[in-house]
């Protein structure tokens, strides 16, 4: 005799030896295809920029890592193999080696005055001020300007005799400090980073603006009634609050100053006799003036093996806590 188990009509239940099918097991193969597209969507979205990535930043790089090794005029593919010799010829270059004094002039100047004097500006103008809209706009207008443009009109402005400068300085008895500002080894230094001042301290004023305006009024309330002065408040409560607002601002003045090359060369184009020329200059002269693209590639390696290890070591030990914040910001937030 065979028995046969039919479900029960009460209770829908069936008999021993019956397969009752899960209730998620028609979700899985959903979930699957919905992760697979999530997954298609993000590749289509990257795909485009890590071709961009590829095509117009890394094979540059690595060729001209490649070309840095041979004698080459940039015409043809490179042939005549030279090995190091770039490289060693670079460093016993007194022009490159002067070049990378004035990088360092250049960094030290724009992180002791340039970013003080916009950080000043900025807690000026962070105030109640009547206007204070108009102040803020004037002062970041010269960073909306391209660098030709700026150049080109400081070159009018420092024209010996004939500029503004000049003009201003006979005005108000002061004609013995007016000079070849551009055309003075011993000026154009200071002139071009005055030039640099004007062009982005308003970039970076903005940027500790913006970083002020974050900060909870409460706090600086809290300190008042506590009794601490302007000083203290600024001290003990704007300035650690500010802080990775400032490590950022540092580390782009810095690159900056490492590529800095527009500039300068639409003002000086490097002279008199290369007392302002810095390495992007150097390498524009030797690549597109005098066709030693081998040597130029010799110095595009070294801007980029200074500013990658620059980059690398402030990552880790200057931005570490603020990665380490915004890291465990976004892994609490997904939860």
């Amino acid at each position: 005799m065979t028995s046969t188990f039919l479900p029960d009509k009460r209770t829908g239940s069936h008999g021993p030896g019956a397969h009752v099918p899960s209730p998620s097991s028609g979700a899985a193969p959903g979930r699957a295809r919905r992760r697979a597209l999530h997954w298609l969507t993000a590749v289509a979205f990257q795909v485009p920029a890590l071709v961009l990535f590829l095509v117009l930043v890394l094979l540059p790089i690595l060729f001209a890592l490649y070309a840095a090794f041979f004698r080459w005029g940039g015409f043809g593919m490179p042939s005549d193999y030279i090995g190091t010799d770039n490289f060693t010829r670079l460093f016993q270059d007194p022009v490159f080696l002067g070049d990378l004094w004035r990088c360092l002039v250049l960094v030290v100047l724009s992180v002791a005055v340039q970013l003080p004097f916009a950080l000043a500006m900025a807690v000026l103008l962070n105030q109640r001020l009547r206007g204070r809209a108009v102040y803020r706009m004037l002062f970041f207008a010269p960073y909306v300007l391209s660098e030709a443009i700026t150049g080109v009109l400081f070159s009018m402005i420092f024209a010996p005799d004939d500029g503004l400068a000049d003009q201003l300085l006979g005005h108000v008895g002061l004609d013995g400090l007016g000079g070849e500002w551009f055309a003075d080894p011993s000026m154009v230094m200071a002139t071009l980073f005055l030039v640099m001042t004007w062009k982005y301290f308003g970039f970076h004023m903005m940027l500790y603006l913006a970083g002020l305006q974050s900060i909870p009024r409460e706090l600086t309330e809290a300190a008042l009634i506590d009794g601490a002065n302007a000083w203290q408040r600024f001290r003990s409560v704007t300035l650690p609050l500010l802080a990775p607002t400032l490590r950022i601002s540092v580390f782009l003045s810095v690159i900056g100053a490492i590529q800095l090359f527009d500039l300068v060369w639409v003002t000086t184009a490097g002279g008199p006799d290369h007392h302002s020329e810095t390495m992007a200059v150097t390498m524009f002269q030797y690549g597109f003036k005098r066709y030693q693209v081998g040597y130029a590639s010799a110095i595009s390696v070294v801007m980029f093996g200074i500013s990658l290890v620059f980059a690398l070591a402030y990552q880790r030990f200057v931005l570490r806590r603020d990665l380490e914040g915004a890291t465990t910001t976004m892994r609490g937030d997904a939860k």
